[in-house]
């Protein structure tokens, strides 16, 4: 795959799994314009590969959008997976707050993976 000018494996790039943010808004316009779909529900969680979302999928509903010129599969496989681990139990479900912005914290980890 050509990258940045040079030639890069995909093993070479940088995965983050990661609760999307306000900024994000433009690039998840952007992917599900090339997914032909609509963003989905919040929260979302996003996938980056080597600094560029290429995948989002919605805790609330479990849609996907995903960049299709690229190889997403293991990128959303990976995002169910992270959901999966979330989302486990409903019934442990309950609000934190981080610098003044409420955020869900489920299982008692948060979506970054820090315990809450």
């Amino acid at each position: 795959m050509a990258y940045g000018g040079g030639m890069v494996s995909a093993t070479d790039l940088t995965i983050v799994i990661r609760p999307s943010r306000p900024e994000d808004d433009r690039a998840l316009a952007r992917l599900a314009g090339l997914d032909s779909a609509r963003v989905p529900a919040e929260p979302l969680l996003v996938a980056e590969a080597g600094g560029e979302l290429r995948a989002a999928l919605s805790l609330r509903d479990r849609r996907a959008i995903a960049d299709p010129f690229h190889f997403t599969r293991p990128l959303v496989a990976l995002l169910t997976a992270r959901a999966e681990q979330l989302l486990d139990d409903g019934s442990r479900r309950r609000r934190w707050r981080v610098r003044g912005r409420s955020k869900a914290c489920v299982s008692g980890v948060s979506a970054v993976g820090r315990a809450c």
